[in-house]
């Protein structure tokens, strides 16, 4: 079951969501790791044969550990249930927050590379990071504990092509938003896929219609 999907109610008009993922379930090691430890230590409080004071302060000790794990674990869990990275038939977008919310957006029209890496114990889990290089102001964004992100890097080519596609389908219709095609456009010119010609002779053809 999918906890908090990325609301329809922001995305624009015609666009529709290709992927829309939680962070991997590593995200949850640290916490994790520290309330099994702190269970650990609560159990050898238990059995290990000390003199009371000192079992006393243990137990304690072990009972704080766990709370204070706990508790950091429902915070992890909250926050990745409120983590989405999401590609859409236009743009990728990141949101997280669970009471004040952050997050990135950038046109699949801005997108210059898709880069993915693993260590091999990221590859054996089955996540990894992303860095996506784009043509806006911050230039480089890296996104981390993606689930399968060879998978995620095929899948946000396949948008960009498509968005590419509908790009020239569009040019010269009766509904066009001019501003937004010739943005696509200076996108497309910046990685390459049109030429200055050609730019120059899509951006005419679209001012002239």
């Amino acid at each position: 079951v999918r906890l908090m999907a990325y609301p329809k109610k922001l995305l624009n008009d015609f666009e529709t969501v290709a992927l829309d993922l939680h962070p991997h379930w590593w995200f949850f090691a640290e916490p994790v790791a520290a309330l099994l430890a702190s269970l650990a230590f609560g159990i050898a409080s238990l059995v290990i044969d000390v003199n009371d004071d000192v079992q006393t302060v243990w137990r304690w000790a072990a009972l704080a550990m766990i709370a204070v794990s706990a508790v950091w674990l429902v915070a992890r869990y909250a926050k990745w249930s409120t983590t989405n990275f999401v590609i859409t038939s236009d743009r990728l977008i990141f949101r997280s927050g669970v009471l004040a919310k952050q997050g990135i957006e950038i046109p699949l029209e801005r997108v210059n590379n898709v880069i993915f890496s693993q260590t091999v114990f990221e590859r054996m889990l089955g996540a990894g990071d992303l860095v996506i290089e784009s043509a806006g102001a911050d230039g480089q964004q890296r996104f981390t504990d993606i689930k399968h992100p060879e998978r995620v890097q095929k899948l946000l080519h396949a948008q960009m092509e498509s968005n590419e596609q509908r790009t020239y389908q569009n040019l010269g219709g009766a509904a066009t938003d001019v501003a937004s095609q010739l943005e696509k456009l200076e996108g497309m010119l910046e990685r390459g896929t049109l030429t200055q010609e050609e730019f120059d002779r899509q951006k005419a053809k679209l001012l002239d219609s």
